[in-house]
């Protein structure tokens, strides 16, 4: 699933793209994705213009001024520029065409994205209000999550995965922060101190940091907007690597399963 690093990157690559250009209209080729596509998005879109392209945790808000197009890339999906004749696939679900001739393409195999349309404020929707700080944020640091975590007994991997406790860290992200700072993913939240959780968001913020800045994590389906692959997964310190050595102890890398989700750790770097 495209995570916070690579939404951001997509966002950061259409941004110049796409800032100030009027929308021509929208070819909707399925509706059918997590939620069925507004049946009437070309005509929202026609001749609107890109005031700003922002994100919210895993969620591209495309402001059109008239409204704010949401978009979530779900499992497999990606948003990329094609060239205005470039035929569309099977799992083109989606273009937003542009004035210019830049063509903004939705590819989405598993069809779990999502593709809505709102009025007013988006940050009020449903999917969004209940979202938790920005990781980036000046705010989010030690003891907010030390706050945060004294009534979750929960592993702290799982918690971490809550977008209600911090936007956007999926599965990648919170096996790579963890094994930087040193913590079992099975520990439960409330049993970390205040000192290691300042250092689990300095490390978090740094894990996401060289994700965007390596253009994501391309494991199966995800792209960046130029159609090129990130490269973060040659980055992976355990994610991935169960039975190779830790970078730093040389110790076989374990893999177990957490809510369904695998999970990496080395057993003596991150000792309970």
């Amino acid at each position: 699933m495209p995570e916070l690093p690579e939404v951001e990157t997509t966002r950061r690559g259409l941004e110049p793209l796409l800032i100030d250009q009027q929308i021509r209209t929208a070819i909707v080729r399925n509706r059918a994705l997590r939620v069925p596509v507004p049946r009437d998005l070309p005509q929202l879109l026609g001749d609107a213009v890109i005031r700003n392209l922002g994100r919210r945790g895993k969620y591209l808000l495309i402001d059109c001024g008239r409204g704010t197009l949401i978009l979530h890339l779900g499992m497999s999906g990606r948003l990329w520029i094609v060239t205005g004749n470039a035929p569309a696939g099977k799992h083109d679900h989606l273009d937003l065409v542009l004035a210019n001739g830049t063509v903004v393409r939705l590819c989405d195999p598993r069809r779990f994205g999502l593709v809505l349309w709102v009025c007013g404020d988006p940050l009020l929707h449903p999917l969004l209000c209940t979202i938790g700080p920005e990781p980036f944020a000046e705010h989010f640091d030690g003891s907010l999550l030390y706050s945060a975590t004294r009534t979750r007994s929960a592993s702290i991997k799982q918690v971490l995965m809550d977008s209600r406790i911090v936007a956007g860290i999926g599965n990648i992200y919170a096996n790579e922060a963890l094994f930087r700072s040193g913590i079992h993913p099975a520990m439960s939240a409330n049993r970390i101190g205040l000192k290691r959780c300042q250092s689990l968001v300095t490390n978090i913020k740094k894990t996401l940091q060289l994700a965007i800045d390596a253009g994501g994590s391309s494991l199966r389906d995800y792209v960046g907007s130029d159609g090129l692959a990130g490269n973060f997964q040659n980055q992976f310190m355990v994610y991935g690597r169960a039975s190779n050595p830790c970078p730093q102890c040389g110790t076989p890398i374990r893999g177990i399963r957490q809510g369904q989700r695998a999970t990496f750790y080395c057993p003596r770097c991150q000792s309970r």
